[in-house]
């Protein structure tokens, strides 16, 4: 069975370490490749040839770097599909997810594609007689992703197309659960020709990980994962003297007001919550519904989850499995976690059987009804198939269930009413606000916020967020004499 490599300096290299871990297609159980456990001496090679190609990629001008990155687009544009079918294999996500990610992917590397712009100075003259001060922007050294299983195309994309177009060198860890997806995108870079050294990747898990949080050449870390893992990436490399933007967990909310479009925002919910079989960061994980809204949604969200088709994701069907059997296990627990702590059980998706694939990872849509706020099945981020309802009697009170939660990545309203959204917008304590919209995802030419333990960090990832992250600034003062000024 084929074990994947590591790309370092221009190169597939096997692991200094033999131990392997065994990659699943969840649809089916079955194991389609090995990839390697991962280790210290992996990241320090991988840190070694990226330092080295620091200094000369550095001094190339950013309207030469970006020249890889219009190519880059080409690439992932041409092999859409192909990069596509790969990620639903290992993911479990349908095939249009997955093309919807190649979308996001080169959105930022579009918007990198202006680092002439976005890295410009600034230049004040004259701020005393004969003296100009101004700041520029240099390059940090050498950065690294390290990438969750739920989106392995988007999430890389989110960082290391600015860290490459301001000048640095980068290195690449996927998620060991996914490697196959990246490992075919570097197959394709090779096509760039970038300077060796500049782009390399290493698999693994926690110890490739801490080897990276660790490793001295390494300047700048960005990671998307669970909360806990989060924190522990921020803790961990910031200890090490390193910047770190860690994304973090999620429970995002959703308010149902009584005069929202219902048929939008019941088919806007389910696909959000159902999508993806729930595991992604922007989930629609809470609808709290106000007023007469409640039995107007209820009925409607139930009916429409009924319909969304579960299945592999190559054939057609809404949505796919979860990750891992383990997963499988932790979610349909927290089901049972939320029944007995009172909640209604309005769909029951656990034990699912798909025909032809009965070794598969598989949870039907399933909606909790009468969750408390403050209860474990309210603070605890499911990622699944699993869609919480919970009442207020007002907005006001709509907003204190949103603002009472530990994550703030994002939260969302459903109304008519231009007031409600606008002091929905002001008050809720997230850092990404849909309004008629969903959870839905930043374009790349705004940056991925997130508040509270939903992140970590002070920059996030795309956009200028990105450019400041991967750079630092450099005032500088200066005053020049001419020929006569010298002679007294």
């Amino acid at each position: 069975m084929e074990t994947l490599k590591n790309y370092i300096d221009g190169n597939w290299i096997e692991s200094k370490k033999a131990a392997t871990i065994g990659v699943e297609n969840p649809a089916t159980g079955q194991i389609m490749y090995q990839v390697p456990a991962g280790c210290k001496e992996d990241v320090a090679l991988a840190a070694e040839k990226a330092k080295q190609a620091f200094p000369a990629w550095r001094n190339t001008p950013a309207t030469q770097r970006i020249q890889y990155l219009f190519k880059m687009k080409q690439l992932l544009e041409a092999h859409a599909d192909e990069i596509s079918t790969i990620c639903t294999h290992e993911s479990g996500k349908t095939f249009a997810e997955s093309k919807a990610e190649i979308v996001r992917a080169i959105e930022n590397i579009e918007v990198a594609c202006g680092i002439p712009v976005l890295m410009q100075s600034e230049f004040s003259e004259d701020i005393a007689v004969g003296i100009d001060e101004y700041m520029i922007r240099q390059p940090l050294g050498l950065g690294a992703c390290i990438s969750p299983f739920n989106f392995p195309v988007m999430i890389p994309f989110w960082f290391m197309p600015y860290a490459l177009a301001c000048g640095n060198t980068y290195i690449v860890k996927p998620s060991e659960k996914v490697p196959g997806t990246m490992a075919k995108i570097f197959e394709l870079f090779e096509a760039l020709n970038l300077p060796k050294g500049v782009l390399n990747m290493v698999h693994g898990g926690r110890e490739t990980v801490d080897a990276i949080l660790e490793h001295p050449y390494i300047d700048a870390i960005s990671f998307v994962g669970s909360t806990a893992v989060a924190k522990h990436v921020y803790q961990h490399g910031t200890a090490y003297g390193k910047r770190v933007q860690a994304q973090g967990g999620a429970k995002n909310p959703i308010v149902i007001m009584p005069d929202a479009d219902m048929d939008t925002a019941v088919k806007i919910v389910a696909d959000s919550a159902f999508g993806c079989a729930g595991q992604r960061c922007l989930a629609a994980s809470i609808v709290i519904t106000v007023g007469s809204a409640k039995d107007a949604f209820v009925s409607k969200i139930v009916e429409a989850a009924k319909l969304k088709t579960t299945g592999n994701g190559l054939k057609g069907a809404d949505m796919g499995p979860v990750i891992t059997a383990e997963s499988k296990i932790r979610v349909e627990s927290l089901i049972q976690k939320g029944i007995d702590e009172s909640c209604s059980l309005l769909l029951d998706g656990r034990n699912a059987q798909i025909e032809g694939h009965e070794k598969g990872h598989f949870i039907k849509p399933t909606i909790l009804s009468d969750i408390k706020p403050g209860s474990e099945t309210y603070s605890t981020e499911i990622f699944g198939p699993v869609l919480s309802i919970t009442h207020a009697e007002s907005l006001d009170e709509a907003i204190g269930i949103v603002n009472q939660g530990r994550y703030g990545n994002a939260a969302c309203i459903f109304t008519q009413s231009g007031s409600s959204a606008r002091k929905f917008r002001h008050d809720a304590i997230a850092g990404n606000i849909g309004v008629n919209i969903g959870i839905a995802a930043p374009m790349a030419f705004f940056p991925f916020s997130g508040w509270k333990e939903s992140f970590f960090g002070d920059l996030h990832g795309q956009s200028r967020h990105a450019v400041e992250f991967y750079t630092q600034t450099k005032v500088v003062i200066e005053r020049w004499h001419d020929e006569w000024s010298r002679k007294f």
